[in-house]
């Protein structure tokens, strides 16, 4: 196996930290003139969806059908759309980020439900705007471009959040309460197995994906929201090893289509990412496994959708919401539909109510975790 790199220190991450919470708090000054006509606690918050495609459609008819938003207009490069998008949600179509940046209605937040190389610019261009911007995963594929939205959200005082859906799931939840209440006690492994298909009907569908420029590769396009979830609830990892293979994506894509990574944990512990894209015809099983000093649990199924096991010392496992179903795409499914919690949290923490359940500064650091990894190809 690969040693890793160097990884970040919390000590270089500290300024970007202090950064996002002063720009949370509204205490750091415009760099760039915003818009004048700001939301405020009791008008209706105001966005403008980038990129129509499958994800980008959710998002417009969530936020359209969504008390305390209003969508005011539609951007996508495909300029055939305009008709069909016009007529659904009845608002302006606009061929580009540009053209409505210079003459479309006003708007308080920008998401950008692009292809995975055009969400650092899109996002910057929003936020010297004077929009707040909803980045759909991942937030970027290189942490210094990630790190430059921090920065620039710091420096204009507007919100950068990234769109990680799968923290609003009852059992993602519950296993972060258990974690912080401290039921389990000292962590000892933790497991996890993403196990997806995404083969032809996946890739040739669309220009960009599959392609590591655009794309990224597997972890940044498919897994990301499982990189989320591991620093999430139990912190940064260090000690990296890996390995990669290839097994039915020749020419399909140009990157692997599975991986084997270990790592140490650093609050004290260890643990294994596995992933694949190579399972045939459909998904077979996201899951999460922890053993620790007071018990064992393992999430699992399709989608970390369920509780499978929990034997906890002095704990008995209370009923769990039903998880949302999983985002449907005709032959393939992605992960849980979570993303009306995620717009409602837009607007609480914009109109000032609660604070973001995912900064741009965590979106960061689920770009700086991937790429450590994926670092490992080249030694």
């Amino acid at each position: 196996m690969s040693q890793q790199p160097p990884l970040i220190s919390l000590a270089k991450l500290q300024p970007l930290q202090d950064a996002v919470a002063a720009a949370t708090l509204g205490l750091e000054k415009m760099a760039e003139k915003p818009s004048t006509d700001v939301v405020g606690p009791i008008g209706a918050v105001r966005f403008v969806v980038c990129g129509v495609g499958h994800i980008g459609r959710r998002h417009a008819t969530l936020v359209s059908r969504q008390v305390g938003a209003e969508l005011v207009a539609l951007v996508d490069s495909r300029a055939e759309l305009r008709t069909e998008l016009e007529a659904e949600y009845g608002v302006p179509f606009f061929a580009s980020l540009d053209d409505y940046l210079a003459h479309g209605p006003l708007a308080d937040v920008l998401t950008i439900a692009t292809p995975n190389y055009l969400h650092a610019p899109q996002a910057i261009a929003g936020l010297r705007r004077g929009l707040h911007v909803v980045v759909e995963k991942p937030i970027a594929l290189h942490s210094a471009d990630a790190e430059a939205i921090v920065r620039t959200a710091e420096q204009t005082g507007r919100l950068a959040f990234g769109v990680m859906q799968n923290r609003y799931s009852p059992p993602a939840a519950w296993l972060k309460q258990v974690y912080d209440e401290g039921r389990l006690g000292q962590i000892y492994l933790v497991q996890i197995n993403c196990y997806w298909n995404r083969d032809a009907r996946y890739y040739r569908s669309n220009s960009w994906k599959g392609t590591l420029a655009h794309d990224g590769g597997t972890l940044f396009t498919q897994f990301s929201h499982f990189v989320d979830l591991l620093y999430w609830v139990f912190g940064d990892i260090a000690n990296i090893t890996a390995r990669f293979r290839d097994f039915n994506h020749a020419g399909i894509t140009e990157f692997e289509d599975s991986g084997l990574v270990a790592f140490d944990l650093a609050r004290g512990g260890s643990g294994t990412l596995q992933y694949s894209t190579a399972v045939w015809d459909r998904n077979l099983e996201s899951s999460l496994t922890v053993i620790a000093e007071h018990g064992s649990l393992r999430i699992g199924g399709q989608y970390m959708d369920k509780v499978e096991y929990c034997h906890l010392r002095d704990y008995t496992l209370p009923v769990l919401a039903p998880t949302n179903p999983a985002n449907n795409y005709g032959p393939y499914q992605g992960s849980a539909a979570n993303h009306v919690q995620v717009i409602e949290n837009v607007i609480d923490t914009v109109q000032n109510r609660s604070a973001a359940t995912t900064n741009a500064l965590e979106g960061l650091k689920v770009v700086e975790i991937i790429e450590r990894i994926y670092k490992l190809k080249d030694s």
